[in-house]
């Protein structure tokens, strides 16, 4: 058989994403010109999305390795160990461009791609979280856009029968051309049977599983890695077509199988399809391997070689298997009413040998494909730094109490029940803490034990400061897993970015890296995978820097999990933490004053360990009743909320020293709001910590109260924190 060829211009070769030298570099390691599929291929695999050449020497500094972690960063997710023979499996990815282009479908497929990444690895999903951003609430796409993305991550995840536990959604004009749409998964196996993506056995049948392949998504991944332009719109052809149903018996099906002696290596086809999943099994075990693209089931006719390889139809597997479990597989795949087919086998010739139509459409060296994929040391200039703004230079509201209820009212402060109540969010009956709080609390059956698990990033700081608002994104969603009693162990990252060809946004990078890098060092907190997205910004305006951080830790007893709700009267409200007034880069400038100055809070990473493990002591010794981390709009808001979910009021004493607004919605770190019964024993506690806390003053009645005059009812607050939804949604 010869080798199909098309005459490669520079034109096609720009249309893939290539520059020349990259297509230089290709000429080398296949020393001929390449076909259009295997140039296809060298696209998609060397896209931003697939190789992180941007990002992969930056992405070195994360700590990955902890005696607790089972596989860090290089298969479909990482895998923790989180004791009595278990183990936690979990992932975020980015699907934000697909989404900004076809909104339901881009979210939806978002939910079911991290699905599949993490029930390849042989654990049931139990939960999943996102982190969404939007542009500012007034422009004319934000609500089609905040519609079409809610009701995607509902659909699929409502249908598939997976709880959507948590989450964070924020508004800024900066996302107004490229919203943000990160979806992570949690999902729960036992710790001796994990499976990998590692061809091995030569010979050994390949075999695809799952929907048929059609022509929705191809060039999705390279999509993936450019910025927008007016012709973006254009682009839906590159936007999969989820089915959640199918996923459903997907995963039962892989399940089943699972349970059996009979997978040697399996990867789900998700950016870039076939040509990804078969090109990283083939290049982790080190083997070749050998497809005939006439046996992959399509459902539509024609489809070529190029076609097929670059499809990112959803719901699709890729395995090896041991010969003598093949009719057992198949059984279980039709019975399950799955497409099942053996496709190819593993070959020792270290290639991806394609085969169509009697011809041979690509052969490439897999090993240079992936080892000598470009990398790209960027330059970049650091964020210049910002001025630190003392409390004396911002403005004062008119009215405390109205400013409050503004923040509260506001597009980010505002409740989001609106968006998870569309959400199944207690399917599976294991959530034991609902969204709503700092972090959510899911319970691993037949123990005792429950997993936290919570998404959080502040983009305004690291806007301001890469490196602070590094170390805080991880810091934040530490803190918020540590508010619930649980021990943070590991997270994962979404890091959301603009150009990293323009200097200025890779220096966002570096420094948020550099930042979130140490965090994850002082806190015993390792990065086991995660996702990059660059070139989110449209004609040369990017979004805001945003690192999300997915967290997940353990509680030994889940019966010890405290809310922020306090659900009593009489209880004593506490500080933890020093509150300096901090207001630079704060949500009350932005918010209520429009201003964005001053440098963000320092995170002293030292201290936040020191007061987290703390407050955990105090939970897990049964002297707190609630706690919140204090975080965006300050002290008063974290009172506010507590309030609000417990439906009681608060009385509460400024601090004298400070300018009384600076007091309320200044955002020092390394804090905490708790609600005791025991306030004497818990300062006492701190105290010989060497830990600031102050008692701010007693829970009951049905307003809140701050110093001698002020009173607002919890009423009036709520009927703005539960308003903006609706009624930017037009309900």
């Amino acid at each position: 058989m010869t080798i199909a060829n098309t005459a490669i211009t520079p034109e096609i070769v720009a249309e893939h994403g290539l520059t020349p030298d990259e297509y230089d570099r290709v000429l080398d390691i296949m020393g001929r010109e390449p076909t259009l599929t295997e140039l296809g291929i060298f696209s998609v695999m060397w896209s931003e999305h697939c190789s992180y050449k941007s990002s992969r020497v930056w992405l070195k500094k994360f700590p990955t390795e902890r005696p607790w972690v089972i596989q860090g960063p290089g298969e479909n997710a990482g895998v923790i160990d989180i004791g009595d023979g278990l183990a936690a499996i979990f992932k975020i990815e980015s699907h934000n461009h697909p989404s900004f282009i076809e909104p339901y479908q881009g979210a939806a497929t978002g939910v079911g791609g991290i699905l599949r990444d993490v029930f390849t690895m042989g654990a049931r999903p139990i939960a999943n979280l996102n982190a969404l951003r939007f542009g500012a609430p007034d422009h004319p796409k934000t609500k089609h856009l905040v519609s079409g993305v809610v009701a995607g991550i509902g659909g699929y995840g409502n249908c598939v029968g997976v709880p959507t536990v948590a989450g964070e959604t924020e508004f800024d004009p900066a996302y107004n051309g490229n919203i943000l749409v990160n979806a992570m998964t949690v999902g729960l196996a036992r710790a001796d049977r994990i499976f990998y993506a590692k061809a091995a056995g030569i010979g050994n049948p390949v075999v695809y599983v799952g929907a048929k392949t059609g022509r929705d998504g191809i060039h999705g991944a390279t999509m993936a890695s450019a910025e927008f332009n007016e012709d973006s719109e254009e682009k839906r052809p590159t936007v999969q077509v989820g089915d959640p149903f199918t996923e459903k018996l997907l995963i039962e099906a892989c399940l089943e199988l699972m349970a059996e002696d009979a997978i040697v290596a399996i990867q789900d086809m998700g950016a870039a399809g076939l040509t990804s999943s078969s090109v990283e099994m083939s290049d982790k075990g080190g083997t070749g391997i050998d497809l005939d693209l006439d046996k992959v089931p399509v459902r539509e006719e024609g489809m070529t070689a190029y076609e097929i390889m670059l499809s990112e139809s959803q719901e699709r597997m890729l395995m090896v298997l041991k010969p003598e479990a093949t009719e057992k597989a198949r059984a279980i795949m039709e019975k399950w009413e799955l497409d099942y087919a053996e496709i190819g086998f593993v070959t020792d010739t270290g290639r991806l040998r394609l085969s169509k139509d009697g011809e041979i459409k690509a052969d490439i060296p897999v090993q240079p494909l992936v080892s000598q994929s470009p990398v790209y040391d960027r330059p970049y200039l650091p964020t210049p730094p910002r001025a630190v703004l003392a409390p004396e230079e911002t403005t004062a509201p008119g009215d405390l109490m109205q400013a409050l209820v503004r923040l509260m009212g506001g597009p980010n402060l505002s409740s989001r029940r609106w968006i998870w109540e569309q959400y199944d969010h207690l399917i599976m009956g294991d959530t034991a803490i609902r969204p709503g709080g700092d972090a959510s609390v899911v319970r691993v059956r037949d123990t005792d034990k429950a997993l936290a698990l919570s998404v959080d990033c502040t983009p305004r700081y690291c806007y301001a400061d890469p490196v602070q608002g590094g170390r805080q994104a991880v810091a934040e969603c530490w803190r918020n897993i540590t508010a619930t009693g649980a021990q943070p162990l590991a997270m994962t990252d979404n890091l959301n970015f603009g150009n990293p060809e323009r200097p200025e946004i890779m220096g966002q990078f570096a420094g948020c890296v550099v930042g979130m890098a140490e965090a994850c060092d002082v806190l015993d907190f390792p990065v086991i995978g995660g996702n990059v997205s660059l070139y989110n910004e449209t004609a040369g305006q990017a979004i805001l820097p945003t690192p999300v951080v997915g967290g997940v830790g353990v509680l030994d007893d889940i019966e010890k999990r405290v809310p922020i709700a306090y659900g009593a009267e009489g209880l004593t409200l506490i500080e933890i933490g020093a509150n300096t007034g901090w207001l630079g880069s704060s949500r009350y400038l932005r918010d209520i004053e429009g201003e964005d100055k001053g440098a963000p809070p320092p995170v002293d990473l030292a201290l936040e360990r020191k007061t987290g493990d703390a407050v955990r002591g105090l939970i897990a010794d049964g002297l707190i009743e609630a706690c919140h981390d204090i975080s965006d709009g300050g002290v008063l808001v974290a009172v506010t909320e507590m309030a609000l979910a417990s439906r009681i009021g608060a009385d509460i004493a400024p601090d004298a020293a400070l300018p009384l607004h600076a007091w309320a919605f200044g955002e020092d770190q390394a804090r905490y709001v708790v609600a005791t019964n025991a306030p004497d024993t818990v300062i006492e506690r701190l105290a010989a910590l060497d830990i600031p806390a102050t008692s701010l003053g007693k829970t009951g009645g049905t307003t809140l109260t701050v110093g001698s005059g002020m009173t607002i009812s919890l009423d009036s607050v709520a009927e703005a924190h539960e308003g903006f939804f609706p009624t930017l949604m037009g309900e």
